[in-house]
């Protein structure tokens, strides 16, 4: 994996490149090299599995019972999840599949990351969720947190440190193991009106802990994707300062303009996303072409932008909507 702490400049940059496979695309992408021809893509999560292939997704499917499965059960199960992965990434030209094992379980993880691989070879990326930071807490745990903060914060940097050691040591084993290229980090900061934390307590309770997972994983030689909705501007610099090599999912719904992003920080990251999800659902089919347009237009030069949703392909999105900003993308995210 190749790291360049300063991009080179339009006079010094290499020439553009034509990776053959859609993993090297992406790859590609993360390390913001010029590339030529389709601009990579793909979804955190293509839920729509049912109306497409006819099956749940592995996410939305409850196997309690794992441990009493017969071997043949179980080896069946992880062929079908490895299908339906492959067969999401092929019909809809993904780069990358985030893998999303069931029952999560080490062993189904590594059973996993092999069968895919076994079926489709070096051709798309693959990652898992890997984030071990504070998440917004939910509603009936929001009061608790907070008043921890204030009340016993060293008990709640041991708890940080806790967790970062935990997901570290799991992510070295699935580096023994192979197969997997990267992790995303999927812990969400921000409301539409910001973070859910003041920057400064953010910078004392998440940062720290940001930056030591992601070093952990470079070290690794993981590739990281910052994923959080919401607006992320009062922390952007915090999160740059991490070294992810990609941002997800430059949310419009909190604000997030991916012109200014990628005016102000392209040189840094990886961008992905910015195409408004909430429009996707409730926006007119002209709304939904425009926002395609403008993220196509803001974060395709120079390199280091992938294409997405500003979250993901979630249950109840209409199929149809998705297919409209593919045709976007087919027909304005090629570079020359």
């Amino acid at each position: 994996m190749t790291e360049r702490a300063i991009p080179p400049t339009a006079a010094t940059a290499p020439p553009a490149i034509s990776p053959a496979t859609p993993r090297e695309r992406f790859i590609a992408a993360l390390e913001r090299r010029p590339l030529k021809g389709r601009v990579p893509h793909f979804e955190l999560v293509f839920f729509l599995t049912m109306e497409v292939f006819g099956k749940v997704h592995p996410n939305h499917r409850q196997y309690h019972q794992w441990d009493q499965m017969s071997p043949q059960e179980q080896n069946l199960h992880i062929l079908d999840m490895a299908r339906l992965y492959i067969d999401t990434a092929e019909r809809f030209e993904h780069s990358a599949i985030l893998l999303h094992p069931n029952p999560n379980k080490l062993d189904v993880v590594c059973r996993l990351i092999d069968k895919v691989r076994e079926l489709s070879g070096d051709r798309y990326f693959l990652m898992l969720h890997g984030d071990a930071t504070f998440s917004i807490p939910s509603g009936e745990q929001m009061m608790a947190f907070c008043a921890r903060l204030y009340d016993e914060p060293e008990k709640v940097h041991q708890d940080a440190a806790t967790r970062l050691a935990k997901v570290l040591e799991r992510a070295e084993k699935l580096q023994r193991h192979g197969g997997l290229d990267g992790l995303a980090l999927c812990s969400d900061y921000c409301f539409n009106t910001g973070p859910f934390l003041p920057p400064a307590m953010f910078s004392e309770f998440i940062t720290p802990y940001l930056k030591e997972l992601i070093a952990g994983y470079r070290q690794m030689n993981f590739y990281t994707i910052k994923h959080t909705d919401g607006n992320i501007m009062p922390i952007i610099e915090d999160l740059l300062s991490c070294r992810p090599h990609a941002l997800h999912s430059l949310d419009p719904q909190g604000g997030v303009d991916i012109a200014e992003v990628k005016r102000k920080y392209g040189d840094r990251v990886c961008l992905i996303g910015n195409v408004n999800c909430g429009l996707m659902d409730t926006g007119t089919d002209e709304e939904v072409i425009a926002f395609a347009s403008y993220a196509l237009k803001h974060g395709m030069p120079g390199g280091g932008y992938i294409f997405s949703t500003s979250n993901c392909i979630y249950t109840g999105m209409r199929l149809s909507r998705y297919e409209l900003i593919l045709d976007v993308w087919r027909r304005e995210g090629n570079y020359v």
